[in-house]
């Protein structure tokens, strides 16, 4: 088995960091190219949406399966076969314009950039404890913000400039990229494999599962990020349709949704050792009373300006909640490092696409006002959930450790 030299941690950790974002890359970035695609494929907005849908479910549900066999069969040689074949697909998706096979392709890709993620996100498990893991994983939110900051941006360049092909184009040689570099500097972080047992597995999941505040944790994490997922799948529709403004302009907007996200998990890393639900209570507050001033605004008065107010108010208090939450889940169960990253990004992903996909179909988004009702309600949820159930602020309670650590022990 190869390891990690000691002497490369740090450099492994900068390359872990800067693959978090590329389930962000891998939905932002041909946002602004939605209607274009719609055009040049002859097909509804509906059906281009659906290749939103289908990558974060395949990568939501991909998620659960990874958490456990990689604590079998350890990060590295995944993760690298994975960017090889994430690679592939996108070059795939840019050279057709087979709808069914661009289908294909990005359930192709939401599988291996699951492996990717939950891989990296193991990873500072794995070398990392204490403080300093607590400093990592309170980063994760803000580095993942770096997607929707620049993948959309990007995205509205290359559209105006070569169409919606060479969004995928650049995706191809960011796997190459990374793939190359995890050639020559990457290596094993898992100290120890724990033997494949899909019973002991699901019984370990069930056990997670079980867990209120971990569930309840991985639930909210899925509403917040579907706000922005909802956002993304109306805005070109929105600003370019119904605004009048070109694809780069929702480019730019999708980009300032994405400071506004950054700003938000800034924020909850400089107030990290504030008390958890206090300050979780008091973002969502803030949400709900900013939702009520934009849904009667919005039905008399539509201006991008108005717009994009609301969406960073809301999105920057999506992502301070989400960062919160992020940190929180991961650090639950350290002994099986994986089945949690997997676990928590599989959960919250499924729960994203669920409510998005609601949402979508029983709500016409094609007002402002009602992006405001789908705010509102994924806002509410959120609020529910804070206020039922019982959290422990430190993240790991005493006594669920100690029997965390007698399973890994009958695990091993």
């Amino acid at each position: 088995m190869r390891r990690i030299k000691e002497s490369r941690v740090g450099f492994n950790t900068i390359v872990a960091l800067g693959l978090i974002p590329l389930s962000g890359f891998a939905m932002d970035i041909f946002i602004p190219s939605l209607p274009d695609m719609a055009v040049k494929l002859h097909t509804t907005p509906a059906a281009i949406q659906l290749t939103l849908s289908l990558f974060i479910i395949t990568y939501g549900i991909a998620q659960l399966i990874v958490g456990g066999l990689i604590d079998s069969f350890g990060r590295y040689w995944p993760n690298l076969i994975s960017m090889l074949v994430f690679s592939a697909a996108s070059f795939t998706i840019a050279y057709t314009t087979n709808l069914q096979l661009i289908y294909g392709m990005r359930i192709l890709q939401g599988i291996t950039v699951a492996v990717i993620v939950v891989s990296k996100r193991a990873f500072f498990v794995d070398v990392y404890a204490g403080d300093q893991l607590k400093k990592y994983t309170s980063m994760f939110s803000v580095i993942w913000a770096i997607a929707p900051i620049v993948a959309p941006f990007l995205g509205g360049y290359f559209q105006t400039t070569w169409g919606w092909s060479s969004n995928f184009v650049f995706l191809g040689y960011f796997g190459l990229f990374f793939f190359v570099i995890e050639v020559f500097t990457g290596g094993e972080s898992m100290k120890a494999a724990q033997p494949f047992s899909p019973r002991q597995i699901v019984k370990t999941y069930g056990h997670m599962i079980k867990t209120p505040d971990f569930t309840a944790g991985m639930v909210i994490l899925g509403l917040s990020y579907a706000m922005l997922l909802v956002y993304g799948m109306c805005s070109p529709f929105l600003i370019e349709e119904r605004l009048g403004f070109s694809a780069a302009v929702t480019g730019y907007c999708s980009l300032f949704s994405g400071v506004a996200v950054f700003v938000g998990g800034s924020i909850s890393r400089m107030l990290i050792k504030k008390p958890f639900l206090k300050k979780l209570l008091m973002a969502s507050t803030f949400q709900l009373v900013t939702v009520a001033i934009l849904i009667p605004v919005a039905l008399y008065f539509q201006h991008i300006v108005t717009l994009m107010v609301f969406v960073f108010l809301l999105h920057s208090l999506a992502g301070f909640i989400f960062n919160n939450l992020m940190s929180y889940c991961l650090t639950r169960f350290p002994q099986f490092a994986g089945k949690a990253s997997g676990l928590t990004g599989g959960g919250f992903s499924v729960v994203t696409a669920v409510f998005s996909s609601i949402l979508a179909n029983t709500i016409t988004i094609t007002t402002q006002a009602m992006l405001g009702v789908a705010y509102g309600v994924l806002t509410l949820g959120v609020m529910l959930l804070l206020l039922k159930t019982k959290w422990q602020g430190s993240g790991v309670k005493k006594e669920d450790e100690t029997i965390t650590q007698q399973k890994a022990a009958v695990a091993a």
